[in-house]
């Protein structure tokens, strides 16, 4: 993170000079402080990001690619006018980590004909449009790849 905030200062500025570099130093650590006390930052958490960041990588791409395959499945179901068989589905992810199941529920609301209407821990309520777009939710491909974060 400090290296990020240190880059972002010398881009926002333009130009590098020592006395920009040195503010852009100063700048950082002071932000880098405040966030270890307030928001309770550890460079621990810059190392686990860092060592899930190619599942990460995997986990955006096959998101963008299930929101393709919903977004033509839902297309064609409104272009064919096939009458919706709207389901409610729970299910437990199994995840402790609550950025998971936040991820997890976002992605489900990105694909189209699916949202998350709640979720509590790591119980979900999931509504989609046809039955069919439900089925092995609690298997997905994106609970596969959020098992293998660390």
């Amino acid at each position: 993170m400090p290296l990020l905030i240190l880059l972002l200062w010398v881009v926002l500025n333009g130009k590098i000079t020592l006395e920009i570099l040195l503010f852009g130093v100063a700048i950082t650590v002071l932000i880098t402080i405040f966030a270890y006390r307030v928001i309770g930052y550890s460079v621990m958490h810059d190392l686990r990001v860092i060592r899930n960041l190619p599942i990460l990588l995997l986990y955006i791409l096959n998101l963008i690619y299930e929101i393709l395959k919903a977004a033509f499945k839902v297309t064609s179901m409104v272009y064919q006018a096939d009458e919706p068989d709207p389901v409610i589905v729970e299910f437990h992810s199994g995840f402790k980590n609550r950025l998971q199941n936040v991820l997890l529920a976002n992605s489900i609301t990105l694909t189209p004909g699916t949202i998350t209407v709640f979720l509590e821990e790591d119980h979900f309520v999931v509504h989609a449009v046809r039955r069919e777009y439900a089925e092995g939710i609690e298997s997905s491909s994106f609970i596969k790849l959020l098992r293998k974060m660390k």
